[in-house]
Order: C-alpha cells, then structure tokens, then sequence
C-alpha cells in the first residue's frame, strides 16, 4: 500500500513546481507569423495579446497603428469574455463544494 502522507507531499511538491511553471510562462512572450511575416502577433504566456505588427505594404501608415491598436484591444476584450465564461462556467460546477468566491482551482 501507497503511504498516503507521502502521496499529500508529492502532490504539493507537483502543484508548488506547477505554479512556477506557470509564473515562468507568464513572463515569456510568442510570436506567430503570417503572410511570410507580414504580420506577425506577439502574445504573453497567459494568453493576452501584447502586440501585433502589420507590414508597411498592406496599407497606409496613419492608419496602420491606429488599426494595430484595435487588433490588441479587440483580441485582449475577446480572451477576457472566455476567461470570464470559464469562470463562470467553473463556478457553477464547484458552486455545490462550498468554496470561497475568490478560490482559484490549479487549473
């Protein structure tokens, strides 16, 4: 039989070293490509998009940052409206287990 002390530690040692997982990638940035690199998006390991960057050619510079201002925001509006629906939806499903508002599940 598995000791089950030794199991509890385990799985706190895993969600400690999960949680530096997750700080770490918090901090690391991605890119994506498209076009051959006419356009390419910046995004933080959380999701949220922290720039994009569309190539001269495709259109005229007074409007090109104006527009690459709005991807962001429209992007960062849309991830925010999933985030809010899973928690949401997360809510509602552990609504029954007497949690605290403001309890946040490792995942």
């Amino acid at each position: 039989m598995m000791n089950i002390q030794k199991m509890m530690k385990q799985a706190q040692q895993m969600q400690t070293k999960m949680m530096q997982l997750q700080e770490e990638m918090a901090q690391r940035e991605f890119e994506g490509k498209a076009g051959g690199g006419m356009v390419v998006a910046t995004v933080s390991g959380k999701g949220s998009m922290v720039k994009i960057a569309i190539d001269d050619s495709l259109m005229a510079k007074e409007e090109k940052d104006m527009l690459e201002d709005l991807i962001v925001a429209a992007f960062n509006d849309a991830k925010k409206r999933a985030d809010d629906a899973m928690q949401e939806s997360v809510g509602a499903l552990t609504g029954g287990l007497g949690l605290p508002a403001d309890f946040k599940l490792p995942f």
